[in-house]
């Protein structure tokens, strides 16, 4: 699929802090992947600084860590070795083209897309004619900006958003007066396609316990993590008939935790090396007949609409999904493919009903993604309705 006019796009993240954890790097390549396929030009920019590295070599060398060479690694696979920057905590370059050739080509972009507003590199910024800020993670920047925390939103243009239901009236995400695009996960089908189903019908799980933010205070409320929605699903296999295995980065702090879902019948294993480039990430899902998407707390109870890039994944793959509601209905169809639930005994029948008719709802999986998730028309719309502000 080419679109009328070719243009050039610059997506800008945390695509190295991370490259062991081939879910959080097909987060970048389905929006550099899927611009390509539709003619655009792609440039990736991204920032590396040492104490973002797990492990740094002799001397704190980020040229040699571990996380720039996986990265480097997974771009050259794809065919992105000339459309990437990777820089270091002065803003200059350790891999990929040269500063200046990036901010030249961010000058000539129609939009610079900031995911999570992680570029603060002010040059590059100034440079692009539409600096979008894309929230991937909806409540937490509303919040904190609210708060007085971080305010990651400042110095864009345009604002989007994956919280289908930001500004309806029992959303809770402040908008902090500002209008908002929505959108949603895309998918590169040629890159997912449907699968057959494995022998045995399980369900898994892929994500972090708690992840690198703490719960939030706001409004008298207190918005938490996946781990405060997780512990009440704890014995969701002894009730039901199928397998449940999960991919989950727990802390050895967290042992307790890691005990309470063995005792309840889940099969746990290391995110890496189960999901530990996009490759095997993409085997991991493939493995499995269905997703359990554990939301986080924050999702669930601002009832945003938040739809995870790794859910729209296992659909494309023909796999259903049966997810914590965060405001679902009406903004995709559930029943069918795609089930929801508020509680332990809704997780339990939503579970039950995928067994009993698998096939009808494999089939309808893949359907929802290739009408709500393609990335052919999700990025589409999003670069319009950019370009329209």
């Amino acid at each position: 699929m080419s679109p009328r006019r070719p243009e050039r796009v610059v997506v800008a993240g945390s695509a190295a802090q991370n490259p062991s954890y081939g879910g959080h790097l097909w987060v970048f390549l389905q929006y550099l992947l899927g611009f390509r396929r539709l003619g655009h030009d792609v440039l990736l920019v991204d920032r590396l600084r040492p104490e973002m590295l797990n492990d740094p070599p002799a001397g704190g060398a980020l040229k040699r860590s571990h996380e720039l060479r996986r990265l480097t690694s997974v771009l050259r696979r794809y065919h992105l070795s000339d459309s990437f920057i990777v820089l270091d905590h002065n803003g200059e370059p350790i891999a990929g083209i040269t500063r200046r050739e990036a901010i030249a080509r961010t000058r000539t972009a129609c939009a610079l897309i900031n995911i999570s507003g992680f570029l603060d590199d002010a040059e590059i910024l100034a440079a692009a004619r539409r600096r979008v800020f894309l929230d991937l993670d909806p409540g937490f920047p509303q919040m904190w900006r609210e708060l007085g925390l971080a305010d990651v939103l400042a110095g864009h243009d345009v604002f989007a958003t994956v919280a289908g239901r930001i500004g309806a009236g029992d959303c809770v995400i402040p908008t902090c007066g500002l209008r908002w695009i929505v959108t949603r996960p895309p998918v590169v089908l040629e890159q997912w396609p449907a699968m057959k189903a494995p022998a045995r019908i399980g369900f898994a799980t892929v994500g972090a316990w708690r992840g690198p933010t703490g719960p939030v205070e706001y409004g008298g409320e207190t918005y938490g993590l996946r781990v405060h929605e997780f512990r009440a699903l704890a014995e969701l296999p002894t009730r039901t008939a199928a397998s449940f295995e999960a991919a989950l980065d727990i802390d050895h702090a967290d042992r307790a935790d890691a005990e309470l879902l063995r005792d309840g019948g889940w099969g746990l294993v290391k995110p890496a090396p189960a999901t530990a480039d996009p490759a095997s990430y993409r085997r991991f899902i493939r493995a499995h007949a269905a997703e359990l998407m554990v939301a986080k707390q924050m999702y669930v109870r601002t009832r945003g609409g938040w739809f995870s890039d790794r859910s729209a994944c296992f659909m494309a793959s023909g796999r259903p999904v049966l997810a914590t509601d965060t405001g679902l209905d009406g903004l995709y169809p559930t029943g069918r493919g795609l089930l929801t639930f508020t509680s332990p005994s809704g997780a339990i029948d939503g579970a039950r009903a995928i067994l009993a008719d698998y096939t009808r709802h494999a089939r309808a999986a893949r359907s929802i993604a290739e009408r709500y998730f393609d990335s052919d028309a999700v990025l589409t719309e999003l670069l319009a309705a950019v370009q329209y502000r």
